[in-house]
């Protein structure tokens, strides 16, 4: 009888967790997205009485948000596209080649995934500094490459992890070339790594604001940083808008992930098995 209790009680209290941890992480979104449609010229009490557009209209006509957020896409779109590219390749080297100092590169990589976004901020602007780069672009183009491409790397060895390389010999055994058994045997195989890879590292920079904050420029900023900025000087729901409009590039391209690729197979089934 006694262990029936226990049982119970561990049982309550996982689902009490559960349901606690869910609370606290869904809570600051939902009271984001009911303030952001408050039809209030200020910041009240929540919940909001009325409601209304009013400061989705404010941000898209505000020439400061509207800036950053062009910057964030051309910066994301970029930063995704080259750390992709980079990634693969550096994730077929590492998943078919054998060499000294393999496993210290891809620990090097993978490096901007453990080491705090503030010190990997800091550490460009000093390098910037060095070589005379002040310009905004370069600076967060460069830096957004840096803590997307372990993404890339990551999930492209994952999706390369469970291709048996006799697949490949079988390919070349047939008349294929080392190119041709990568783009008919390989790649198919490896796409899902590939693609989640890309959108994760677009999703991170649009985010990003621990490294964007040390690169921008006065000119050049990023949405994320230009939040922060308003937050500081001139606080009002036209950032809950803001942060509604990121929520939604979020969820769009969780929505071309799983069109795309399947999320069943990103998270749980996206190494191929044989």
């Amino acid at each position: 009888m006694l262990q029936r209790y226990i049982d119970h009680f561990g049982a309550w209290a996982v689902v009490g967790t559960i349901l606690l941890t869910v609370t606290f992480l869904i809570a600051p979104i939902i009271v984001s997205i009911l303030m952001s449609f408050d039809a209030r010229s200020y910041l009240g009490r929540f919940p909001p009485t009325e409601f209304s557009f009013h400061w989705y209209a404010r941000f898209f006509s505000d020439s400061y948000y509207l800036t950053g957020l062009k910057t964030s896409l051309i910066i994301a779109v970029i930063a995704a596209s080259v750390s992709t590219c980079a990634g693969v390749c550096a994730a077929i080297v590492l998943d078919r080649y054998d060499f000294p100092g393999k496993q210290a590169l891809e620990t090097i990589f993978l490096s901007p995934l453990v080491i705090p976004a503030v010190v990997v901020g800091f550490s460009l602007l000093l390098f910037f500094a060095l070589l005379g780069v002040f310009q905004g672009y370069p600076r967060l183009l460069a830096g957004h490459i840096i803590i997307t491409f372990p993404y890339a790397v990551r999930t492209t060895l994952a999706g390369l992890t469970g291709i048996r390389r006799n697949l490949t010999e079988a390919a070349m055994t047939l008349g294929a070339n080392e190119r041709q058994a990568f783009w008919d045997v390989t790649f198919p195989l490896a796409r899902t790594g590939m693609v989640a890879g890309a959108v994760f590292a677009f999703a991170f920079s649009m985010d990003d604001v621990a490294v964007s904050l040390f690169l921008t420029s006065p000119q050049t900023y990023t949405l994320p940083v230009a939040m922060v900025s308003m937050m500081r000087t001139n606080f009002d729901l036209t950032i809950a808008a803001a942060s509604v409009i990121l929520m939604l590039f979020t969820i769009g391209l969780i929505i071309i992930l799983d069109v795309i690729v399947g999320l069943e197979r990103v998270i749980g089934g996206g190494v191929y098995r044989s």
